[in-house]
C-alpha cells in the first residue's frame, strides 16, 4: 500500500509539472536560450567573465566559450547584435571607442566594480624616499635617470604597455606633452613577460617604475604604500578622449600615493557590463544578475595574483570562480533568486 501511495504522488507531482511549464522552466530561466559572450584580451579581467558565466549556466543558459576581442572591436560587435555582452567595460576610459550608433543598440549595465579602474605610475617606494621622487619630472634628473636604467641606454626604464592597448595611447601623449621622450624608455613588450621582469628586478633591490591599474596582480605583489608608490604626472593634460572626465584624473585618499589628491594622469573607471540591448530585452533574467552582479576590488587582485604565480589555465580560472561563489553563497543565491523572479514576470 505505501508503495503504491507513494508511486501516485510522483505520478501526479510529474504531471502537474509537465502541464505547467512556467513550474518546470523557473529555475532556469535560459533553458534552450545559447549566450555569445566576448572577453577583454588582458586576463586580468578573465575572473570576472568565468563567474558571470558561471551565473548564467545557473539559470539555465548556454554560454559559448567567450570571443577575445580588442575594445572597438567589440563594442562595434556588440552594436551589431555579434555579441551579446561581455564583464570588461571601462567607462568613461572606454567612450571614445564607442561606435555612434552605440547608444540605439547596446547598454552599460551594473557595476562590476564602482570606481575601480584605477591607473597610473608607481615607483618602488625605497627610491621614491631616497631619490624624493613625487612625479614624472623627477625622472628629467640625472642621478633618478641612471638609478632606473636598466639597460644602459641612459633613460630611465618605464613598463608601459603593449600596442593596441588604450593605456598605451595615454603613456606616449604623456611621454610627449611632459617632454619625457629623451628620459624614460618605455617597454611595450608583453604586460605580464615585462612586469615578471620588473618583479624580479624590484626583488633583486633594484628602483622599478611601472604604470599599472586596479584590478590586477601587480599590486597584490607589490602592494601600494609597502612595496611601491603611487606617484603624479607633472599636471593633469589630458588627451582629447579623457577632456571630459578631468575630474576623475586627480583622485584623494589613494592608498600607497606619494600625496593627496595625487594627480594620476589616467581617468578612474567603473568597470561595467556591456550587453547588447534586444539581448537585454528578450533575457530579464540576465539582466538583472548583470545589474545585481558586483566582484570586490581586492577578490580581483587575489585571483590574479594566482594567475601569475601559474594558475591560469582556463580550468583554473573557472575552478577559482566556483571558489568564489562558493564563498560568497548568501549573495549569489539572492542574484540568482532575483534572476529568477524577473524572468517569472
Amino acid at each position: 500500500m505505501m508503495k503504491r501511495t507513494l508511486s501516485m504522488l510522483f505520478t501526479l507531482g510529474l504531471a502537474i509539472v509537465m502541464a505547467s511549464p512556467a513550474l518546470a522552466s523557473s529555475a532556469k530561466p535560459g533553458a534552450g536560450i545559447t549566450v555569445r559572450p566576448a572577453r577583454a584580451t588582458w586576463d586580468t579581467g578573465y575572473f570576472q567573465e568565468a563567474i558571470v558565466r558561471k551565473g548564467l549556466e545557473d539559470l539555465g543558459y548556454t554560454v559559448e566559450k567567450p570571443k577575445d576581442l580588442e575594445n572597438p572591436i567589440f563594442y562595434k560587435a556588440v552594436t551589431l547584435g555579434d555579441v551579446d555582452y561581455w564583464t570588461n567595460g571601462w567607462f568613461p576610459m572606454h567612450n571614445a571607442q564607442l561606435p555612434k550608433d552605440f547608444a540605439q543598440k547596446a547598454e552599460k549595465i551594473g557595476y562590476v566594480v564602482k570606481s575601480g579602474g584605477l591607473g597610473g605610475y608607481l615607483v618602488s617606494k625605497k627610491a621614491v624616499e631616497k631619490y624624493h621622487i613625487k612625479s614624472l619630472d623627477d625622472f628629467k634628473r640625472p642621478e633618478v635617470r641612471k638609478a632606473f636604467d636598466l639597460n644602459g641606454d641612459g633613460k630611465a626604464d618605464l613598463v608601459g604597455c603593449p600596442p593596441g592597448w588604450g593605456c598605451a595611447e595615454v603613456i606616449a601623449h604623456h611621454m610627449k606633452v611632459y617632454h619625457l621622450k629623451k628620459d624614460i624608455n618605455v617597454i611595450k613588450a608583453s604586460y605580464s613577460a615585462s612586469m615578471a621582469q620588473a618583479l624580479a628586478s624590484y626583488n633583486a633591490g633594484k628602483p622599478i617604475l611601472f604604470y599599472t591599474w586596479a584590478p590586477n596582480w601587480t599590486i597584490f605583489k607589490l602592494k601600494p604604500g609597502k612595496d611601491v608608490e603611487w606617484i603624479n604626472v607633472p599636471k593633469i593634460m589630458p588627451t582629447k578622449a579623457q577632456a571630459s572626465a578631468v575630474s576623475r584624473m586627480t583622485v584623494k585618499d589613494v592608498k600607497g600615493a606619494v600625496s593627496s589628491p595625487v594627480k594620476l594622469g589616467f581617468v578612474v573607471s567603473d568597470i561595467r557590463i556591456v550587453a547588447n540591448k534586444a539581448f537585454l530585452a528578450k533575457n530579464p533574467a540576465a539582466k538583472t544578475f548583470f545589474e545585481e552582479f558586483k566582484l570586490p576590488l581586492a577578490d580581483i587582485d587575489a585571483q590574479n595574483a594566482k594567475m601569475q604565480d601559474g594558475q591560469k589555465s582556463q580550468a583554473d580560472i573557472d575552478r577559482q570562480a566556483g571558489e568564489w561563489i562558493a564563498a560568497h553563497q548568501k549573495e549569489w543565491n539572492k542574484w540568482m533568486a532575483d534572476a529568477r523572479a524577473a524572468a517569472a514576470k
